[in-house]
């Protein structure tokens, strides 16, 4: 690919919104934080686990980095909640968040959030 045929990152502002939200899948807590573009659209996203080993935190960091980056790249969210949406890993089972009461993995359940936050009802961020 040659630099007149690549595609641009859209970076989101210095200071920026965001959204933080608290959740347990199968009693593993978490926090997800989602930065968001100024005009409400998801830019990026963290998440911390509480009890996390090094594997799985060195994992979700890179799965973060690299669904922020597809985000910023054009890639729409739709197609990206698609692509993680009914991913199967441990910690899995029941949540605390009765919008989504049952994930498969944390991917499945960060997918799931941003569909019913940002897809089914965007007027509530």
């Amino acid at each position: 690919m040659n630099a007149t045929t690549s595609p641009r990152r859209e970076v989101l502002p210095e200071t920026r919104s965001s959204v933080t939200h608290k959740f347990a899948i199968g009693g593993h807590e978490g926090y997800l934080t989602i930065g968001l573009f100024p005009d409400g659209r998801p830019g990026e996203i963290f998440i911390k686990m509480s009890k996390e080993g090094s594997t799985l935190s060195g994992l979700i960091q890179g799965f973060c980095r690299a669904f922020s980056l597809c985000l910023q790249h054009g890639l729409g969210l739709g197609d990206a909640i698609a692509r993680f949406k009914g991913m199967r890993f441990e910690p899995l089972g029941p949540t605390t968040n009765p919008d989504v009461p049952e994930c498969s993995s944390i991917l499945d359940y960060v997918a799931r959030y941003l569909e019913v936050e940002f897809i089914e009802r965007p007027s509530r961020v």
